[in-house]
């Protein structure tokens, strides 16, 4: 199980990162015709018409791909401080619970999502000429990736697997058990230096053969 979970975990990581690049693309779009309404409208005298509703779906995509791009990442910011008085056997319990309310929030953003795309499905986006249903696209793709990559934190933690939460740097690919990743790594690193493993490295004044005279005493 552990080998399909990492494996799985690459196949997500591909999706998020073609998730990222949208968000990242729409994100420059939306800047540049911004500005280019910007322009024609108080240099030219002119208006863009299709300017802002391009502009507003292009950020309902960006912000969407990109909180689902965070739960993948472990980019969002949580409140720990329960955590800290609780035993440490408990704590995957409450990121897992915490990964299914997520799950449950995905679900109801593309479920309700796909109801008002169908509902609005008929009208036509002003200045674009394209059906309303890509006014709330963005809400049932990002609750689709949401409900996919939380699934997948679950899973992983249940299986053993490293999770990547908000702060950390290692990768989460590496299998290593949830709250104990690392270890093996700083392990590693400590047997590497010789600091760790010859104790006149320690110090760089240890490899110096010095003796003392007794000092001597008055009176000798």
């Amino acid at each position: 199980m552990r080998e399909g979970l990492i494996r799985f975990a690459t196949m997500t990581g591909a999706v998020a990162q073609a998730a990222l690049w949208l968000a990242g693309t729409g994100l420059v779009l939306m800047t540049v015709f911004v500005f280019a309404q910007v322009f024609y409208r108080y240099a030219i005298g002119s208006s863009l018409f299709w300017a802002e509703p391009a502009a507003v779906m292009l950020m309902g995509w960006f912000i969407f791909l990109g909180a689902a791009v965070g739960v993948k990442e472990g980019y969002h910011l949580s409140f720990d401080v329960g955590l800290m008085v609780v035993p440490e056997s408990w704590r995957p319990w409450f990121h897992s619970f915490s990964d299914v309310v997520v799950t449950g929030f995905g679900f109801g953003m593309a479920w309700f999502g796909w109801q008002l795309a169908a509902r609005a499905s008929t009208g036509v986006v002003p200045g674009l000429g394209i059906s309303r249903l890509w006014d709330f696209a963005p809400l049932i793709g990002g609750g689709v990736l949401l409900m996919l990559f939380s699934v997948e934190r679950i899973l992983r933690r249940a299986a053993g697997l490293r999770t990547m939460r908000f702060g950390d740097n290692d990768d989460a690919i590496d299998g290593e058990i949830d709250g104990l990743a690392g270890a093996g790594s700083a392990a590693a690193l400590m047997a590497a230096d010789p600091r760790t493993t010859d104790p006149h490295a320690t110090d760089p004044r240890a490899d110096r053969t010095t003796t003392a005279a007794p000092r001597a005493r008055k009176g000798d």
